[in-house]
């Protein structure tokens, strides 16, 4: 049986070389040390990971480096396969399953707005022919929005779409697409795609998230995650309204999208190079200023120190000891698989 996808899943930002080349050896490490921090699984070829920003050999190189790393770690991987042409779709989708790939992920074409017939009839061909799971991705702000008569249309017709990833922010909107597929598909996947409402979309029946922040605080979406499934709903809530702050500022503090995760990344110790958008001398001096704020927000998370200058600028919002709780989590988790396997209990 394969294993149904849930939990944190990191859309990995992709490190360059001087020249501006993949830098594959970073990546893999880069992956390894998410993993080693406690994130579910891996989404390469995502928005985080400039996809497009990359030729469709590239896309696959890094597919292949991130598979081929988790593959090692038993860690699932979901890929980007969004093409422009459904041809190089499915040439992709052949390689991601050799790879190893639990499933793709698969975006409305981009560009043109579609009907939703059209919609369908795009969805519809990839699922006939793909030999790999399909999981859909809806970003209304890049792509036709995905509705729910759709949604249920093809999660009734085809088993190989799996489930989606939605990114438009709207709990609403999620809770509609869980309350009309999940009766017909209850195997069916739903992924929040905006951390902001993590904890209210999986309070509705989602069953993980894709998120941004996993790039640089992967212990904290994980134990916000956590906190949740133990049915901790205060510490969970907390956590997210404090990761909210850091949200907000990797999004809309001073550096376009999504320079500044990697902002948070260098942050952590990550030399991951410059992206291939490039900047103005005024954005570097605001991605200066962007990193002093997301470093003192992060030095109350005990993952860096504060800025040399303190963060006089900031009130602070209390410290969050990471280190320990996860130390809990880690020996909690190993008592009861101790336990389990003992069959003291299920």
């Amino acid at each position: 049986m394969t294993t149904r996808l849930h939990g944190i899943f990191t859309p990995n930002l992709v490190p360059l070389t001087a020249r501006g080349d993949v830098d594959e050896l970073k990546l893999a490490d880069y992956v390894n040390w998410l993993i080693d921090r406690g994130v579910h699984g891996l989404y390469p070829n995502g928005s985080v990971g400039e996809f497009v920003r990359f030729s469709l050999e590239e896309r696959r190189r890094i597919a292949k480096v991130v598979c081929g790393t988790c593959a090692a770690r038993g860690v699932p991987v979901m890929v980007g396969a969004t093409e422009a042409h459904t041809r190089d779709i499915l040439a992709s989708c052949d390689l991601y399953a050799s790879f190893g790939a639990r499933a793709i992920s698969l975006l409305p074409p981009i560009y043109f707005k579609l009907s939703s017939e059209s919609l369908y009839a795009y969805f519809a061909e990839v699922a006939r022919s793909a030999p790999i799971d399909i999981t859909l991705y809806n970003i209304p702000l890049f792509a036709t929005p995905i509705d729910v008569p759709l949604l249920m249309r093809v999660a009734s017709e085809f088993p190989r779409i799996i489930g989606i990833k939605d990114s438009s922010g709207d709990v609403a909107h999620l809770a509609r697409m869980i309350n009309a597929v999940k009766p017909r598909r209850p195997d069916f996947v739903f992924f929040s795609g905006w951390e902001a409402a993590l904890v209210p979309q999986l309070l509705l029946g989602a069953d993980g998230g894709v998120h941004a922040t996993s790039n640089v605080l992967p212990e904290l979406t994980r134990m916000m995650y956590d906190h949740f499934r133990a049915g901790r709903m205060n510490e969970a809530v907390k956590l997210q309204l404090r990761l909210m702050e850091f949200f907000d500022l990797m999004l809309s503090g001073g550096a376009d999208f999504p320079d500044g995760v990697r902002v948070g990344a260098e942050l952590r110790g990550h030399d991951l190079g410059k992206s291939r958008q490039p900047i103005t001398e005024k954005q570097q001096v605001d991605r200066k200023k962007l990193a002093t704020m997301m470093q003192c927000v992060m030095s109350e998370f005990g993952v860096v120190d504060a800025p040399v200058g303190g963060c006089a600028l900031r009130e602070p919002k209390g410290t969050i000891d990471v280190a320990h709780d996860v130390e809990v989590q880690r020996v909690t988790e190993a008592v009861v698989a101790s336990l389990k396997a003992r069959g003291l209990v299920e």
